[in-house]
């Protein structure tokens, strides 16, 4: 589905025509071949930028349908964003260790998928590590947090005390341990891009992107008829490509270290955390690209296993049974 293309080298409007985040596209032409047009969206969601663009002869559905991409994406949002005190992450973190919180059901789907890649990755992958998110807040931070609270959150699967079921109908959520609190960064954001492609589609666009940051699919082909060509930015030099992949139909997402960061004595702590340690991941490789058939499946692959990868080049993974 991918292959490296290393010769692709964008001009600097090609950078800034559909690229956001750790992802370059091609530019493309905004009349393509025959009646075909590209309609784009970019907007801020999800602490960073969405960059959508679909491909149809019908512009005012064009319109519509990335309409209604975004109405998903900011659906997602609203939902599951920790910084929200009304999302369901929000008031999970606020109740749940005290009594059932009702969520809604995408909400509980994407907990679920979250806790499959918590077993399936033995806990390098969790969900309820948002104290410890919070406790370094690298974005904040100018020294790392004293290490008595690091090692106090350090190892404890805390994914293991999050109590997903039904009550009446309705998914509801408990911790059994107060130290828990959500973060479903790591798996949100590419689930609210699975549901803007399948927006995209369910209104007529059998080609186009969704890019939001670090998470992006690929839908069809590009206006040539050929896969999209999706450059990676380069985590030592964000103006040139580590590689390029060809994609068609196809998700792909990239963790790194280079975005949200602090340097304190020389040593550079970013917002990747290891669960054993409770503090950012060490490893030698800056960023890790991973494609599959979900940008769901992506953004949980490429966030759990940032660290223990330690190839240069994108890997292939599928969603965990």
């Amino acid at each position: 589905m991918h292959e490296p293309d290393m010769g692709f080298r964008p001009r600097r409007r090609d950078l800034l025509a559909l690229g956001v985040g750790a992802f370059v596209v091609a530019a493309v032409p905004f009349t393509l071949g025959g009646r075909r047009r590209l309609v784009r969206r970019r907007v801020p969601l999800m602490g960073t930028l969405a960059d959508l663009a679909a491909v149809h002869e019908d512009e005012r559905l064009a319109h519509a349908a990335l309409d209604a991409a975004l109405d998903e994406l900011r659906a997602v949002e609203a939902t599951m964003s920790r910084f929200l005190p009304s999302s369901d992450v929000g008031r999970a973190n606020r109740k749940a260790a005290q009594a059932p919180v009702t969520v809604s059901r995408p909400t509980a789907d994407v907990l679920a998928a979250a806790l499959r890649w918590a077993d399936f990755t033995d806990g390098a992958f969790d969900p309820c590590l948002g104290r410890a998110v919070g406790l370094w807040d690298v974005t904040h931070r100018k020294t790392p947090p004293p290490a008595p609270r690091v090692r106090a959150l350090a190892g404890r699967r805390l994914y293991r005390a999050l109590e997903l079921a039904e009550w009446r109908g309705q998914p509801v959520i408990r911790f059994r341990d107060e130290d828990i609190a959500l973060d479903l960064g790591g798996i949100a954001k590419g689930f609210g891009v699975d549901r803007a492609v399948a927006a995209l589609r369910d209104r007529g666009i059998e080609n186009g992107l969704v890019n939001v940051g670090g998470d992006l699919y690929a839908l069809g082909v590009s206006e040539d008829g050929d896969p999209w060509r999706v450059g990676v930015r380069s985590a030592q030099d964000p103006t040139r490509l580590a590689t390029t992949l060809t994609l068609t139909d196809r998700a792909v997402a990239t963790s790194g270290d280079y975005e949200q960061f602090f340097r304190h004595q020389g040593e550079h702590y970013h917002h990747l955390l290891d669960p054993a340690t409770g503090a950012p991941r060490k490893t030698k490789a800056r960023s890790l690209t991973v494609t599959a058939a979900t940008c769901m499946t992506a953004d949980a692959a490429a966030t759990a296993r940032f660290g223990s990868v330690t190839t240069d080049g994108p890997i292939d993974v599928a969603e965990p049974a």
